[in-house]
């Protein structure tokens, strides 16, 4: 039976061009779905094995002799393409490197980001995993200081009606629901927010998305994995990095986002969507001389 999600409701194609295919086996060995199989000197496909081909392109990677093609479930031949040379991707310690070089930044010059550049970006998010093949996650660019601008003022507005949320009545209420650890951290730190983003729009400030000139909200259909949104966050943070831009996760807005609201309406944003992640970026404004390096909240070998 295939899986059905948002994107895609039937199995994808598995095209086999057995005058190249000499049998090596590898295509069954990744296939973890198992609907590949060999048979009397021959590979075979058995749709209605677990849930058949549900396009992962694992069969097409793997194979030496380039023989399999992909068809279906958003995957296409034009989507299996080669990999660069060993010595032309990153190894340890240049990557070690773009991950220090990383920091949150919030003060931006005000240069817009070209387009090439998030296309740059985008491309690298495409190769984000996901849980289930064909990839959920949808993109909401804001591109220009206006747009983001925009957007940013528009959320203030949310916040406005929203704000009772985070009131002592409401959040008492919901202590005994979301726990004393949930309760304290929405207290100190998610309550007060809501009126400090609004006195300082007033003002013509935005502590919201800090002025950037650039924003994305990824966001996924409720057929995703809910972590798939965020995972396609980071490999846009790490593009950006790579590209000289500075990066942000705001965790503020995607809260709000999941009820009905104008900004919802007016952005394209489903609201029966998984929470998603809002990232805004830009070329930092001040240079940074020094790395930080975080400890972890705990490692646990079990031997």
């Amino acid at each position: 039976m295939s899986i059905r999600t948002r994107r895609a409701k039937g199995n994808a194609e598995v095209i086999i061009d057995h005058e190249l295919c000499n049998l090596c086996g590898l295509c069954v060995n990744v296939c973890k779905g198992k609907p590949l199989y060999i048979e009397n000197d021959r590979l075979h496909v058995d749709q209605s094995i677990l849930f058949g081909c549900i396009g992962c392109g694992q069969c097409a990677a793997v194979c030496p002799q380039k023989c399999i093609v992909i068809e279906g479930r958003e995957i296409s031949a034009k989507d299996i393409i080669d990999l660069p040379p060993r010595e032309q991707r990153a190894d340890y310690e240049q990557l070690q490197a773009l991950l220090l070089g990383r920091r949150s930044i919030r003060d931006f010059k005000n240069q817009e980001v070209e387009a090439e550049v998030i296309q740059k970006i985008l491309d690298a998010v495409s190769t984000a995993p996901m849980g289930l093949p064909p990839s959920e996650v949808q993109v909401l660019i804001l591109q220009g200081f206006d747009r983001v601008r925009e957007f940013a003022r528009d959320m203030v507005e949310v916040f406005k009606r929203k704000k009772w949320w985070f009131s002592p009545v409401a959040l008492g209420i919901m202590r005994p629901f979301i726990g004393k650890e949930a309760y304290d951290l929405m207290k100190t730190f998610v309550a007060p927010l809501p009126d400090f983003f609004i006195k300082t729009m007033a003002k013509g400030e935005d502590w919201l998305l800090y002025n950037a000139p650039l924003a994305m909200y990824f966001h996924a259909s409720p057929t995703s994995d809910p972590l798939d949104c965020t995972i396609a966050g980071t490999y846009a943070m790490l593009a950006a990095e790579s590209l000289g831009l500075g990066t942000c996760m705001i965790g503020s807005i995607a809260p709000f986002l999941k009820s009905k609201n104008p900004v919802s309406t007016k952005y394209g944003i489903p609201t029966e969507n998984n929470q998603g992640i809002m990232i805004i970026f830009g070329y930092p404004k001040y240079k940074y001389t020094r790395s930080i390096k975080r400890s972890l909240g705990g490692v646990t070998y079990y031997r």
